[in-house]
């Protein structure tokens, strides 16, 4: 007879040797995370870190390589792992060394001939470099495709650090350096007698120099070897006369470890007070020098934010060029590593700001650092007067909207003088009306003016009928009947948070230079409704909001939500402009009778070479279109359509060159700031 008894013994054990097998692989995985924590904190302690938020969603492969280890025995693991090393490998093909050119192209470049060869003169002050350091950075100038350059050395190493002027000596023997001026020399190198500092150091750079432009190297960062070609060309096709790019902070032996890209806007006068953004690689003709110092000594740690600020205002053109051919080594004691390494800087950026400000005439302000970064400044300039602000509020019916929105100004606001005409277009119901009798009759009556659009006969239709909603006529009618020196156009589901909001968005509606303005407006739940707007961003490719969605606490791009900035437009829902401005563009065009009215008032603005602003210092719910709703079905998708196709066919020269303050490299797909990595190909082709 077969013993069919169960041996619960042997079984006991067998599962006993599966769970600690098990328990050993956890006990593995979890040293793993313990050591990706280790790295990833390591990363978080670097300041870079806080400004870069959006864009780690894509490159910040520490994070993506704990999550597969997390998930390392599941098919999602798998999946996880093949899709981080296809991201990884993008990245390097596109950024990183692989994007460096192949031997053809090398070749086409090297020996392409220019209407224009100047003769670039590349300025790198040297101190107690590291030797692998000092390499890496000759060697990237020895590699660049154009060939028209000098390297201007001046070396102020002490006696322990004579390797230094070693090093350079045996590469100025190199055929690379000998072969590099067609009418100027390779590499040349002067001893300083004693180190006088990041300024008088590179001063005494400038001195070697006999090219036609200046470029300012770190020595311990690395170009791109395509750099001074794209720039060379740039000076060809655009006539410029100061060029910047975009750069990459790197740590380790190689470029390939990046910690962050920073792919900047176009020139913007604004994000560079609050910002030194422009940074690396800066290339200018030299005579927007002038006859004055390239960098000034008082401003040691904050030098390049004073020169770039002085020479830019100098400038006749200044092109951008939107690829990563700049890579900032970060290392203990660099100022990419840690700011507090050079804790001085933070004063001289300041310094080199207010000094800026003065030249151009201002002499009341305030500079401080924002929450995002301590060389990240909000300015704020003094408020001229008291002029008169006309509040224009189109409305109709929602009574709880409308309540919350006056009450909010008339508790919450510190500037006083102002008006507000509620444009009322359409209400009907009992409750609504016995409202505006209480406005007519109550506290707020000595400043708000109710005019009813449709009162007018020449807004309604031949048989005086209503016509169809039309925001921009409403808008219009609303600035007719007001009598400030400024507008300030806001939705009626609007509620004010900044109770100096209407002097932040009036410091900057007061420059000559400046035609829009608008505020930071938020979701009920905090989250960001509106923080500028760019161009072609959306399915639509009309217009967008940036960071639209994030949390409200979020720095944004590189610290993008924590400064004002320059902007292609702004939102209706929130917007500022003096009643000179708005009348010289003809306010807003009735042709666009819901949407894209606001995009299209902004371009007039710019068209007339007036900026626009975003300040994030004039805060504000918004109860996004709770007066007329989301509804893009039916007739109203339809009228969206051809008012989408209305403001492409109008601006097309402006949108086919793309949105100048949103880098190519990004996605046109998100708000967020995610990187395009598919499209970085054929626009580093173009």
């Amino acid at each position: 007879m077969t013993d069919n008894k169960f041996d619960y013994k042997s079984a006991y054990e067998k599962e006993k040797l599966k769970s600690a097998a098990l328990a050993q692989k956890v006990a593995d995985l979890e040293d793993k995370n313990q050591e990706l924590d280790f790295k990833l904190n390591r990363i978080k302690s670097n300041p870079i870190w806080k400004v870069s938020t959006p864009f780690r969603k894509t490159m910040h492969f520490v994070i993506r390589q704990k999550d597969r280890v997390k998930n390392a025995g599941s098919i999602g693991g798998v999946i996880a792992k093949v899709k981080y090393k296809q991201i990884e490998r993008k990245a390097k093909v596109h950024y990183g060394t692989e994007s460096f050119p192949d031997e053809a192209r090398r070749n086409q470049e090297m020996s392409e001939k220019f209407d224009r060869m100047p003769l670039i003169s590349i300025l790198v002050p040297l101190y107690n470099t590291p030797e692998n350091f000092l390499r890496d950075m000759i060697e990237s100038v020895l590699d660049q495709t154009y060939v028209n350059w000098q390297l201007c050395l001046a070396d102020g190493s002490d006696a322990e650090h004579a390797y230094v002027e070693q090093v350079v000596r045996e590469y100025e023997k190199d055929e690379r350096a000998k072969k590099s001026g067609l009418d100027g020399a390779g590499i040349l190198y002067h001893r300083l007698e004693k180190n006088t500092g990041i300024s008088g150091n590179t001063n005494e750079c400038l001195k070697l120099a006999t090219g036609e432009f200046i470029g300012l190297l770190d020595h311990d960062d690395i170009l791109h070897p395509e750099v001074l070609y794209y720039y060379v060309k740039a000076i060809n096709e655009e006539n410029a006369d100061y060029l910047y790019c975009d750069e990459a902070t790197f740590s380790g032996k190689s470029i390939d470890h990046m910690i962050t890209m920073h792919f900047k806007p176009d020139y913007a006068p604004d994000n560079l007070r609050a910002n030194n953004y422009i940074c690396h690689f800066s290339v200018f003709k030299r005579s927007l020098l002038d006859g004055t110092e390239l960098f000034r000594t008082q401003f040691d740690g904050s030098q390049d934010h004073d020169m770039i600020l002085r020479l830019t205002d100098n400038a006749e053109k200044i092109v951008h060029i939107p690829r990563l051919l700049y890579y900032w080594r970060s290392h203990a004691g660099s100022v990419a590593s840690d700011i507090s390494a050079k804790s001085y800087a933070i004063d001289a950026a300041r310094g080199a700001v207010a000094d800026h400000l003065r030249r151009h005439g201002y002499e009341h302000f305030k500079i401080t650092s924002t929450r995002a970064f301590e060389t990240i400044f909000k300015i704020a300039y003094e408020v001229e007067g008291t002029p008169k602000i006309s509040i224009i509020i189109p409305t109709c019916e929602h009574l709880e909207d409308l309540k919350r929105c006056l009450t909010s100004i008339y508790e919450k606001s510190t500037y006083d003088n102002y008006e507000i005409i509620l444009v009322e277009n359409g209400s009907s119901s009992k409750e609504i009306k016995a409202y505006y009798d209480e406005l007519r009759n109550g506290a707020m009556s000595s400043v708000l003016k109710i005019v009813d659009f449709y009162e007018d006969k020449n807004n309604l239709l031949p048989d005086g009928k209503k016509p169809a909603f039309n925001y921009s006529k409403v808008v219009n009618y609303g600035v007719k009947h007001s009598t400030g020196e400024y507008i300030l156009l806001l939705n009626n589901d609007t509620e004010v948070i900044t109770v100096n909001w209407m002097e932040e968005l009036l410091m900057y509606a007061q420059r000559a230079d400046v035609g829009a303005v608008g505020g930071k407006l938020y979701f009920p739940n905090r989250k960001i409704q509106h923080a500028g707007i760019v161009l072609r961003l959306g399915a639509h490719r009309t217009a967008g909001h940036c960071h639209y969605g994030q949390e409200g606490m979020n720095l944004g791009y590189m610290g993008r939500l924590c400064y004002a900035q320059d902007m292609s437009a702004v939102t209706g829902a929130c917007l500022m402009v003096s009643r000179v401005k708005y009348d010289e563009v003809g306010g807003f065009d009735e042709g666009f009778e819901v949407s894209l009215n606001d995009v299209d008032f902004c371009l007039k603005l710019r068209e007339k070479n007036y900026l626009n602003v975003f300040t994030p210092f004039a805060e504000m719910y918004h109860y996004e279109s709770a007066s007329r709703g989301l509804d893009l079905e039916g007739e109203n998708a339809k009228r969206y359509d051809a008012e989408s196709e209305h403001f492409r066919t109008k601006w097309k020269s402006v949108l086919d060159k793309g949105d100048p303050y949103y880098n190519p490299n990004f996605s046109l797909d998100r708000s967020d700031f995610s990187l395009n990595v598919e499209g970085y190909s054929s626009l580093r082709n173009a």
